[in-house]
């Protein structure tokens, strides 16, 4: 059968795109915001998860074009980062759909308290470059595959992690470590949407909508990134990951509070 779209929630969509596209471009997060808004118009939990990898890879694309385009990324230096995210992604893009993933919502809260906690209570982490620790390529052999396949794989918190690596391995700042987060949040995107793609899960006019939406928003996102920089990405981070900490605890657990 195929999906009817009223204008009514074509324009919530595009609204909640904005939305997202601004959240994800400054500290990732926005699929906090899409996915229950897919769910809630209507798309079973295969077909929403597909489709938001559609819109999220808009906004991702629309954040990155601007941080190379102003010169804070310089793709050559992510070459291998690049190949092997894609990599990593499209590995657990494939494995999820073969076996269960839910063991990692008991885990992934933890970390994402972790991610809060470094970046709430290391106010001076961040600020400007500092020592850095792996080079780039074996920052790609790790992180850069290793966060790839979790985001094929699993996916919330993607961009907290991708920061806190680059910020931590790198030695970025947390302003150049937000644009080269885009970039490779952009490139696993892509690769988990190929395979959706291949599985027919894809809504193609929802996406649609939702991408315009993306486009503007994250575009709005990086330059609120560019010119308030520290200001408001670390309190965003930690804002967005004990959100998302809260959500998976509760999808785990809230059960408890009324057995």
């Amino acid at each position: 059968m195929e999906f009817v779209l009223s204008l009514d929630w074509a324009l919530l969509l595009f609204m909640v795109g904005l939305m997202a596209g601004f959240v994800d471009s400054i500290a990732g997060g926005g699929g906090l915001i899409t996915v229950p808004a897919l769910l809630a118009v209507g798309l079973n939990p295969a077909q929403a998860l597909a489709t938001n990898k559609l819109q999220s890879s808009g906004g991702a694309f629309s954040a990155s074009y601007y941080f190379v385009r102003k010169g804070m990324v310089k793709l050559s230096d992510l070459k291998l980062a690049i190949v092997l995210t894609f990599v990593g992604s499209a590995l657990g893009t494939t494995l999820v759909q073969m076996i269960d993933a839910s063991v990692l919502e008991h885990i992934i809260p933890f970390l994402m308290i972790g991610i809060a906690g470094y970046f709430l209570f290391s106010p001076s982490v961040g600020d400007t470059d500092c020592k850095q620790r792996f080079t780039m390529n074996l920052f790609a052999l790790t992180a850069g595959f290793g966060i790839g396949f979790y985001d094929g794989f699993f996916g919330p918190g993607t961009g907290s992690f991708f920061a806190i690596a680059f910020v931590s391995l790198m030695g970025f700042s947390l302003t150049k470590a937000t644009a080269h987060t885009k970039v490779l949040n952009c490139t696993s995107n892509i690769a988990s949407l190929l395979f959706f793609i291949m599985g027919g899960a894809v809504v193609w006019k929802v996406g649609l909508v939702m991408i315009t939406g993306q486009l503007i928003g994250a575009r709005l996102g990086s330059k609120v990134v560019m010119s308030r920089g520290q200001q408001i990405i670390r309190p965003m981070i930690v804002i967005i990951s004990l959100i998302m900490t809260g959500k998976l605890l509760w999808n785990n657990y809230g059960y408890l509070l009324f057995s």
